[in-house]
């Protein structure tokens, strides 16, 4: 039985207002937290309450709609990055080599609303900038879901500023790597469980998320999201109302030689109960830096006479190569 963590809330309008002592006690406190668990809350985000809810009712009408509807926007083929994929063809533990049964969810992805000028990596066009498929219901879904998606860009880079603060770098020192990045948007339903799940089944299984960071809304009052703490257990994530659940990942792991920490998190079925939906709701939007940059260990992070844990890579390639494996 999982417990509850007591969740650090950091206010990210009083980071920006503040001159640069208290932006640097701030950014400590950032610091600390990425170093203990890697997920905190983001208050004070300027995000308009009305294209967060915009977009949450369009996806959610979407994943109402009757299965061969919402299939008409499917991936074209396994591994297609974009559109609809239903239940059961993806299992998130694989990025870690353990096998499992598919995850019990079902997701539409869209990715970078824009093509740098001048791009001609096939793999990148293949991948990160493939079209997206998008439904042609409900109607204003695609304008619901762009909106909502270039709020959850700038934010991104304005949290990438506050880490720049944390690890006592200039504020602009991840910008030339974020200026185009390749990030997806996610919106994930987990469907009421009319039977029970097959042995080691879960909703989202055991995994670390890949890129800079991800910016997470779960539903109101719901529960499951669980993180793996320091000591080896795995307790409950709870939705903080009024702001984002952000979580560092395995790229800022490795700029940071694992000083900040990239969270095993899952999702976990729910406790069934008479008369009570277990329906959940939530959209991830994953953070990741342009597909040419070089992710390498931030000399600031190198105690005196430590090696970077980690070889260089590309942002793009390790992103494609990471979705594949999860691929049913």
């Amino acid at each position: 039985m999982s417990q509850s963590i007591e969740f650090p809330v950091f206010d990210l309008a009083a980071f920006e207002r503040a001159g640069a002592d208290e932006r640097a006690r701030l950014g400590a406190e950032i610091d600390e937290i990425c170093r203990s668990t890697g997920f905190l809350a983001i208050s004070g985000h300027g995000i308009r309450e009305d294209v967060i809810e915009g977009a949450w009712q369009a996806a959610k009408a979407f994943f109402d709609l009757p299965a061969e509807e919402k299939l008409k926007a499917k991936a074209p083929y396994a591994g297609y990055p974009y559109g609809y994929i239903g239940p059961e063809l993806e299992a998130l533990a694989a990025s870690r080599g353990e096998q499992t049964p598919p995850d019990l969810k079902e997701s539409f992805n869209g990715g970078p609303l824009r093509v740098p000028e001048g791009l001609t990596d096939k793999d990148a066009l293949a991948f990160c900038y493939a079209p997206t498929i998008w439904p042609a219901e409900p109607a204003g879904f695609r304008q619901a879901w762009e909106a909502y998606y270039a709020a959850l860009e700038d934010l991104a880079a304005r949290i990438m500023r506050a880490f720049a603060v944390a690890l006592k770098l200039p504020e602009d020192f991840f910008e030339e790597y974020i200026d185009a990045p390749i990030s997806a948007l996610r919106a994930l339903n987990y469907p009421e469980q009319a039977v029970p799940p097959k042995p080691g089944q879960l909703r989202a299984g055991a995994h670390s998320d890949y890129g800079s960071l991800t910016i997470l809304l779960p539903q109101a009052g719901s529960g499951g999201l669980q993180i793996l703490n320091p000591a080896g257990e795995w307790v409950e994530v709870p939705p903080v109302p009024g702001a984002f659940v952000i979580n560092i990942g395995d790229l800022m792991a490795q700029w940071t030689n694992d000083r900040w920490v990239s969270t095993l998190h899952r999702v976990v079925n729910p406790e069934l109960k008479a008369g009570q939906s277990s329906r959940r709701q939530s959209f991830a939007f994953f953070h990741q830096p342009n597909w040419f940059a070089e992710i390498k260990c931030i000399e600031a992070c190198l105690a005196t006479g430590e090696q970077p844990r980690y070889a260089p890579v590309l942002s793009g390639p390790y992103l494609m190569n990471k979705f594949k494996s999860t691929v049913k």
